[in-house]
């Protein structure tokens, strides 16, 4: 294929067109473990809440890379010296940063590939890729990790006012209809800055900024923790916790390949290898979902009971406290649950649970955000906004959750 060819155009509907830069970043996209993010949702089991909400990782990654285009032309209009090869490693890295997010992503990372993060996955895909690409990934793989020493290029993937975050408020608003998430990431990427390579806003930009944190605390609290997609979540963590007890235990479960292989063995950061790897990008949300609509007619009363759950969107009751639930309150529940289902009381875990949650939109001990002000001096947002809530956004809020079925209302 020529290289023209290859300056091919996507139509977005956040930002109306987005180009491809080059004849590389093209053959990243159509690499099968970049095409492999087409099959993986944004926001997870979201859908069960927003209809809307079936977009792709894919689409996301996509997004990033166009504003991280805009970024880089804005910060060259400032005279920043960005060169063509830290161009090219900026749209690499921010391109793949999401590359090693498993089908359900936080789902999985908590089941199936027990403790490896999906950053340390993507790690993983970004070597393998730099062995088939002779190389032509190294500098990004540098920025990815924080070990270039332009610490700006590592603000703009991976900080509190990244690109990443810019798009997926933005996005995940935009198809999940909670208009509360639109950031006006245009404004933002306009105000950046870099002095003393280190990433800043201009103070004009700090009403953009402040709107930009608050809108992703409300996005916390109306999509990513509502409480309808974090019980839908959890379940599914459940079943995949039964199902991977199940397999070990030699029963055999109808799934794909790629699924039993990672519940038949323990995966740690350790032990995944570039076999793993492989099969690893060949799971995405289909595998999750065909197998939860096979396990609803197994015998074992936990898998099928969960999985009905999921697929018919039947899910477990769930109660938001202030306070801690007492252990006295779920173990009242659990053996009345574990005597009308005889089950036993260890089973009832899968059923009667509870947990907590954290929102904390900025965060003091991170990397600040850093406004450059008129006199050319350089303060965290905090100190330097008339807001009083921004104080009140860089506290985390806790609060406790306890699920169960509904019939023990």
């Amino acid at each position: 294929m020529s290289e023209i060819n290859k300056l091919k155009i996507f139509n977005d509907p956040i930002y109306g067109f987005i180009t491809i830069p080059n004849a590389l970043i093209y053959d990243l996209v159509q690499h099968p473990y970049f095409q492999r993010l087409r099959r993986i949702s944004q926001m997870g089991l979201s859908y069960l809440v927003y209809p809307g909400a079936h977009h792709t990782r894919f689409h996301h990654a996509l997004g990033c890379m166009h504003i991280m285009q805009k970024a880089v032309d804005v910060l060259r209009f400032k005279g920043v010296e960005i060169s063509p090869e830290e161009e090219n490693a900026l749209y690499i890295a921010i391109l793949l940063h999401d590359i090693g997010h498993g089908p359900f992503s936080h789902a999985m990372e908590k089941s199936i590939v027990e403790d490896v993060h999906h950053e340390a996955i993507s790690l993983l895909f970004m070597n393998q890729l730099n062995l088939e690409f002779g190389g032509k990934l190294s500098l990004a793989i540098q920025v990815f990790k924080g070990e270039y020493h332009r610490k700006f290029m590592l603000q703009l993937i991976s900080s509190q006012l990244d690109m990443d975050r810019m798009d997926y408020l933005k996005r995940d608003s935009f198809y999940s209809g909670v208009a509360e998430g639109n950031v006006n990431s245009e404004r933002l990427i306009q105000m950046m800055n870099v002095v003393d390579d280190v990433l800043v806003i201009e103070e004009k930009g700090i009403y953009s900024v402040e709107k930009f944190l608050m809108s992703r605390r409300l996005m916390y609290w109306q999509a990513y923790l509502h409480k309808t997609s974090l019980v839908a979540e959890l379940i599914l963590m459940k079943v995949l916790k039964r199902a991977k007890e199940l397999t070990q235990k030699g029963i055999v479960l109808p799934c794909s390949e790629p699924l039993l292989f990672f519940m038949q063995n323990k995966i740690t950061t350790e032990t995944f290898t570039s076999e793993n790897l492989d099969l690893f990008s060949q799971l995405d949300d289909f595998d999750i979902i065909s197998a939860l609509k096979s396990w609803q007619k197994q015998d074992d009363f936990i898998l099928s009971s969960l999985s009905k759950m999921i697929i018919n969107r039947d899910l477990l009751k769930i109660k938001l406290t202030e306070e801690k639930p007492s252990a006295e309150e779920l173990n009242v529940m659990k053996e009345r649950f574990a005597l009308e289902n005889n089950i036993n009381l260890a089973e009832t875990n899968y059923f009667i649970f509870k947990g907590k949650i954290k929102n904390q939109a900025y965060s003091k001990e991170a990397e600040p955000i850093r406004i450059l002000k008129k006199d050319k001096t350089i303060e965290d947002v905090v100190d330097v906004s008339d807001q009083l809530n921004l104080k009140t956004l860089s506290k985390s809020v806790t609060k406790y959750y306890i699920c169960f079925p509904k019939q023990l209302v």
